[in-house]
């Protein structure tokens, strides 16, 4: 991963982010599904878009991990380099990803604006 997006890094500094869980309800997921996340550290984003499928084949289309889903799937959540900041937080299914790169049909929009998460944060 050549360069986090200082946009994303000074969000989780400003706030104390790294590490922490959130859940979003069904009715406020864009996806409409809900979800369940801890957001990544900067060491564990770096290792998921480098060693790890969806990371491995999202982020040469511009996806940057940032979190993990807490429910099982193990799905990850992306932010965008090229969207404009703040911009939303996805989420991308490990089976959407192979060695021949991104399904982008298998891209959900979970929050217009990333940083609406901090109205999810956990106790």
């Amino acid at each position: 991963m050549d360069q986090f997006p200082s946009h994303w890094v000074e969000f989780l500094g400003k706030n104390n982010l790294a590490g922490l869980s959130f859940c979003i309800p069904e009715e406020n997921d864009q996806s409409g599904i809900g979800a369940d996340l801890k957001l990544f550290s900067l060491e564990d984003a770096v290792q998921e878009a480098n060693d790890f499928y969806p990371g491995i084949a999202a982020y040469p289309s511009g996806y940057i991990p940032v979190a993990i889903c807490l429910v099982g799937s193990g799905d990850p959540y992306f932010i965008r380099s090229t969207d404009n900041v703040p911009g939303p937080l996805y989420r991308i299914y490990h089976d959407s990803c192979t060695e021949s790169g991104l399904d982008k049909n298998a891209v959900e929009v979970v929050l217009q604006s990333y940083p609406d998460l901090l109205s999810y944060i956990e106790a």
